[in-house]
């Protein structure tokens, strides 16, 4: 599958390199073509590897994830292009986390709204669907390299597309009675919100490779 990853950092890094390592083309976006940070991506990660700005990721991907910073998550989907994500499924990896006011960070949405909605509200012709918000990028990735039968979260307005990212979840090696499916895309406030809690249990614990199961 041809697949757009928005973003340079740890977490678009991450996905980025498991997906060419299981077969995918990825096209790494960013602000400009040719961003340092992308370019070295592309150049270890190998065949099936590129880098462009994020409208040539977006056209790239038949599926696309966002995993830009999420205070300028909405800006970077702009530059995306909506005709570029338009019946695209759009993979919302972000949090809006707000750290002007230092650690640990508030967000810049939450209660009655979230990332997620304001995400899909932007880009109504896409798909989008939040998921793998609630762990670090090295679990993300590599569940198996926590034991226990953790689970991670989707949600989304159109089941289809939850489908297909259940799908490739199970790739990364999240099978599928491990992703909990909470509905809408409205069950974004709830993944998100929980980030006060990930960092205070980060704090605790003092690391970040962590994460939750569900007991019935």
């Amino acid at each position: 599958m041809r697949i757009g990853v928005l973003g340079t950092g740890m977490v678009g890094r991450a996905i980025a390199t498991k997906l060419v390592e299981l077969g995918h083309e990825v096209r790494m976006g960013s602000r400009t073509a040719g961003n340092e940070v992308a370019v070295d991506w592309a150049s270890a990660a190998g065949a099936g590897a590129s880098e462009g700005e994020f409208a040539a990721a977006a056209e790239h991907g038949e599926l696309v994830f966002n995993c830009t910073a999420g205070a300028a998550s909405l800006d970077a989907l702009a530059a995306a292009a909506e005709r570029n994500l338009a019946g695209k499924v759009v993979v919302d990896v972000a949090n809006p986390l707000d750290f002007s006011g230092g650690m640990p960070p508030t967000l810049t949405v939450a209660n009655d709204d979230s990332l997620g909605e304001r995400i899909q509200a932007a880009l109504p012709g896409a798909r989008v669907v939040k998921a793998l918000n609630t762990v670090n990028a090295e679990v993300m990735v590599d569940p198996a390299g926590l034991p226990g039968d953790h689970v991670t979260f989707v949600c989304g307005d159109e089941q289809g597309a939850k489908d297909e990212v259940v799908a490739l979840l199970g790739e990364l090696g999240w099978p599928p009675d491990r992703v909990v499916d909470l509905g809408g895309i409205s069950a974004a406030r709830g993944t998100e919100m929980y980030l006060a809690l990930w960092l205070r249990m980060m704090g605790a614990l003092g690391t970040n490779r962590f994460n939750i199961s569900i007991e019935r």
